[in-house]
């Protein structure tokens, strides 16, 4: 039994003649359930300080101040008022088409790095403090902006002054998100493959150091160099990712899940994804599902 159609699908105002729909909000609450859009959207937050940010299958409170891209089409999002008791939140939510950027404009060299955000943002990416002080007067500029024209050169300026932050911080997993990620490293690529078609079967150090002709110690520093993570960490994170995706979109029971994803152990699955995600497999499964709507 699938379960997808929890997920509301937002119909945004954005029409095949406007380059972005922008929406400038004062209010005291977050009452939006989780949803997800065909158009990329970029969301500040001010004043909002113990709300949950969910992005696929991340969950944060925010502090005063948040800013994130969004560019997966299937990526759910919310967010929820869960601690916040601001009463002068100020949200600016800018979405715009996925076509914004013909191919050919996109693969110029002036515009490499907001395609490469762009690529990145398809998980869901947080910016950091100083980035988003970077662009508020801007972003505030844009939101009262009447000529159209000046409107989207502010706008590209925002996406590129934005795009130069490279420690904007990834949200969800690209297993929950359904995204490939790899590396630039090909013997890393190798193994990243390798990794998301047998996630589900015993994945050994051995069999994937000689994949790349390297030994097991090289192989572990060099995959963590190139990745940022452990071999162990980054297995359990693609294992954990697609975990979530079927505790959303199945009806499968919690031990059932466990091994479909490669875990051999229903206690150690648990602890697992307690440790990484702050809550029990069954919590995130009601947690995600309570604030859906069925349509």
């Amino acid at each position: 039994m699938e379960n997808s159609n929890y997920i509301m699908r937002e119909i945004t105002p954005l029409s095949d003649r406007d380059c972005f729909y922008i929406a400038d909000r004062r209010k005291t609450e977050f009452t939006y359930p989780i949803h997800c859009h065909a158009e990329f959207e970029l969301n500040f937050t001010e004043h909002a300080a113990g709300v949950r940010r969910v992005v696929g299958d991340s969950a944060e409170v925010i502090s005063d101040y948040d800013l994130v891209l969004i560019t997966g089409k299937e990526l759910e999002h919310v967010w929820e008022q869960h601690e916040c008791t601001s009463k002068e939140i100020r949200e600016i939510t800018i979405q715009f088409s996925s076509d914004l950027f013909f191919k050919n404009f996109m693969n110029k060299n002036q515009f490499d790095s907001i395609r490469r955000m762009l690529e990145k943002a398809q998980c869901g990416i947080s910016f950091p403090m100083q980035a988003i002080m970077k662009v508020y007067n801007w972003l505030d500029k844009l939101a009262s902006e009447e000529q159209g024209f000046y409107a989207v050169m502010h706008f590209l300026r925002i996406l590129y002054e934005l795009s130069l932050y490279d420690d904007a911080k990834v949200l969800s997993s690209s297993s929950f998100a359904k995204i490939e990620t790899f590396s630039d490293s090909r013997r890393v690529q190798k193994v990243q493959k390798y990794i998301a078609d047998h996630y589900q079967e015993d994945i050994r150090l051995n069999t994937l150091a000689d994949m790349v002709g390297m030994t097991p110690v090289s192989f572990s520093r060099f995959f963590r160099l190139r990745t940022g993570k452990t071999l162990s960490d980054y297995i359990i994170d693609i294992r954990l990712g697609f975990a979530t995706r079927l505790l959303v979109d199945s009806a499968h029971t919690i031990a059932e899940i466990c091994y479909d994803c490669g875990f051999n152990n229903l206690s150690n699955f648990n602890r697992m994804f307690k440790r990484k995600k702050d809550c029990s497999p069954k919590e995130f499964r009601e947690n995600y599902r309570k604030k859906k709507i069925v349509i």
